[in-house]
């Protein structure tokens, strides 16, 4: 039944995450931060960058990009949060991979911003298609492996029960 929960966790967290007072609260304050984020980063190489809300611009240019629902990384977390709580692991584990998770995709999700901000700078039809495509199935690629990860470092059931063999004994 892991895929039910699976699905039905998945559901509700979009669900929740498409709440009027979610969007306002959570998801619009969470985009601004990874702005801020991405602007940090990218000030250690161009100080003209500079992150009003959820738009990285650059002063001088005027080249901006926002940050929109679905370029937060938001949306792959879900799935691996989904994935997480469907798995049957401890609280602990379960909370160790969700912490891991966000990590994962949060890095990954910057330097596509930033690769992004950049990018369209140079070609808005390579932009458009890095958007569109390449990073979409990146930051998702991500969250799957990032699960597999945990997954494999879950311990096997019942291993961890048996007596370990006694020195020198053989099978």
């Amino acid at each position: 039944m892991p895929l039910i929960r699976f699905v039905v966790i998945l559901l509700a967290l979009f669900t929740i995450e498409l709440m009027g007072p979610v969007q306002t609260w959570v998801i619009e304050p969470f985009t601004a931060a990874v702005a801020k984020v991405s602007a940090v980063v990218l000030q250690a190489f161009d100080s003209t960058v500079q992150a009003q809300g959820i738009v990285l611009r650059d002063i001088e240019t005027g080249a901006a990009v926002s940050i929109q629902p679905g370029c937060n990384g938001v949306e792959a977390m879900i799935v691996v949060m989904a994935a997480i709580a469907a798995t049957p692991a401890t609280w602990k584990q379960k909370l160790a991979g969700l912490a891991i998770g966000f990590l994962a995709i949060q890095a990954l999700n910057v330097a596509r911003i930033i690769s992004l901000f950049y990018l369209l700078q140079w070609n808005p039809v390579w932009f458009e298609w890095a958007h569109l495509y390449l990073w979409q199935a990146l930051i998702m690629l991500d969250g799957l492996i990032v699960y597999l990860l945990w997954v494999r470092m879950l311990p096997v059931p019942g291993v961890e029960d048996r007596p370990a063999p006694a020195a020198g004994a053989s099978s």
